[in-house]
């Protein structure tokens, strides 16, 4: 890099990027105010890599495997401690398709490009390196003709400054337990296990692990917006996408052009992330028994039982035999709940885990073996245990959470007496947090005031688990001038630019033409998905 010229341009958009900050953020940088330091070093970083850019080139088959040539990749460059832009650098890699600039309702007319679109698919701990392929699937291409499709990994996955927690030889154990009611004795084995991870995270992270936080994911995206050469962002995030995207919304509101939340999560400060961790335990189960409803009405296919208490006998029958022979010697409890809880994020995956299980019942335990079995090469080993140690990372700087185990056994023994399925398998995964060894933060107070924000499109399904309607609700009332957009009696996680027409017509509207509903919108929910083979 050629540092001289890229500083001295950089001193001078800093100045005029100061000069035009809003006065939320004005505030925000004033001496001694919580934040300053941060965002002083945010509008350093972004003003260097507006005057670097990204130089495009190849992908390479660590950052999109097969990637076609229209896909490329680059790197960006952000402080790894923002009150510190001078000090320790790291790179997020970086993916883009150009816009196609084709309507595919009309061969003839050319489309006007309308900038870079920047996605983020949640997580914490997901990349977005895929994103670029999208613009081949029908719903997303007329999207795809007006934008740059941009995609990254954030801070810690994949090659950005990956983080690790352990080896990741050792990250997948199967076959596994997963009691809906476990032991004292086990209680006790999972708290110890949940202490040796967080002290893997901090000797493998070292002093860095406590800058991984949703605060710094949305810094990091404002300076990829520079990066990209736009004044201002269009952004879609789903899921965790949705908090770190509401933070960016609230830290800089002038830097917004259009931004789309999809499946939100909730973004009140008292929630993060201890409380919206019960609550999606106590939505799953609800997802769980629309799970069961539909293989009950489909007892003629799966002979799994006729009403929603025969389906989860059937199931604990399962789990019951697994734990005396594990599958394949690969699948036990453990990893048949983990199978299921994805039938409750997606619908699509009814009929194979349906059929999968009345498999498995009448005698084959193949087709649970192909759904259940970790995968087990090197670099699947590597991908989900950074995803893991991403996950936790964000999770336990983002927020204090409880230290006393009492505390998670009371709130968890509670939530478990109604909502079994998956509370205390989300409580393992969580319980690092207890016992974490780097600094937290203090959650930000997700707010704008009328007239701040261009209006910010919120998606929902009613019945999603994953990110529990009420999420929604209070991310609409938080951010003004936002748009709430509901399917009914749905509960796929993640809409946009799905199976829902009604869904993708707001949602093409408002990135194609800024267009929101007058108030918050309804569509019926999507087809029910069919027993495979149906017709």
């Amino acid at each position: 890099m050629r540092a001289a010229a890229v500083y001295s341009a950089a001193g001078s958009l800093l100045l005029t990027t100061l000069a035009a900050a809003p006065a939320g953020q004005a505030l925000g940088a004033a001496p001694g105010a919580p934040g300053a330091a941060e965002l002083r070093g945010t509008l350093v970083a972004a003003a260097r890599a507006r005057a670097a850019g990204i130089d495009f080139g190849a992908c390479s088959p660590a950052d999109v495997p097969g990637a076609p040539s229209s896909v490329r990749c680059g790197t960006v460059t952000v402080p790894l401690d923002y009150a510190r832009p001078d000090g320790t650098q790291i790179r997020l890699t970086v993916s883009r398709a150009r816009a196609t600039r084709k309507d595919p309702h009309n061969s003839k007319r050319r489309v006007p490009r309308q900038g870079a679109l920047v996605y983020n698919p949640g997580g914490p701990g997901a990349s977005g390196m895929y994103f670029p392929l999208i613009g081949t699937v029908p719903q997303w291409k007329r999207i795809a003709g007006a934008y740059d499709l941009v995609g990254y990994a954030p801070r810690g996955v994949g090659r950005s400054a990956p983080l690790s927690c352990e080896d990741p030889k050792r990250f997948f154990k199967a076959p596994t337990a997963a009691p809906e009611h476990p032991s004292e004795a086990y209680k006790r084995q999972r708290v110890a296990q949940a202490k040796a991870y967080a002290r893997g995270c901090g000797l493998r992270s070292g002093s860095r692990l406590r800058f991984y936080t949703s605060l710094n994911n949305a810094r990091d995206l404002d300076v990829l917006r520079a990066a990209l050469g736009e004044d201002r962002l269009t952004f879609v995030g789903a899921s965790y996408g949705t908090y770190f995207g509401a933070l960016y919304a609230t830290m800089f509101p002038t830097h917004v052009r259009r931004m789309v939340l999809d499946s939100a999560v909730n973004p009140d400060p008292a929630k993060i992330w201890y409380r919206d961790n019960l609550d999606q335990s106590a939505a799953f189960e609800e997802r769980w028994g629309d799970f069961k409803d539909w293989i009950a009405r489909h007892d003629d296919v799966y002979r799994l039982g006729n009403t929603a208490a025969k389906v989860q006998r059937s199931y604990d029958t399962a789990r019951e035999r697994l734990a005396g022979k594990a599958a394949g010697g690969k699948v036990g409890p453990g990893q048949l709940q983990n199978a299921f809880l994805t039938a409750g994020y997606y619908d699509d995956f009814w009929a194979s885990r349906a059929a999968a299980l009345s498999a498995y019942l009448k005698g084959d335990p193949k087709p649970l073996v192909r759904l259940a079995a970790p995968v087990t090469d090197s670099a699947a080993e590597a991908e989900a245990e950074n995803t893991s140690a991403v996950y936790t990372a964000v999770e336990c700087n983002d927020a204090s959470w409880p230290t006393d185990w009492t505390t998670w056994d009371r709130d968890n023994t509670r939530i478990a007496r109604v909502a079994p399925f998956e509370t205390w398998e989300n409580a393992w995964m969580n319980l690092p947090c207890a016992s974490w060894p780097a600094p937290r933060q203090q959650p930000l107070d997700v707010r704008t005031g009328p007239g701040e924000l261009p209006p910010v499109l919120i998606l929902s399904a009613e019945r999603d688990a994953a990110a529990p309607y009420a999420g929604a609700l209070e991310m609409n009332r938080r951010l003004a001038g936002s748009v709430l957009v509901t399917e009914r009696d749905a509960g796929t996680h993640g809409i946009g630019g799905g199976a829902n027409a009604c869904v993708n017509g707001h949602f093409e509207a408002y990135l194609l033409q800024g267009r929101v509903p007058g108030r918050r919108a309804a569509c019926a929910p999507r087809q029910e998905p069919k027993p495979d083979g149906a017709p």
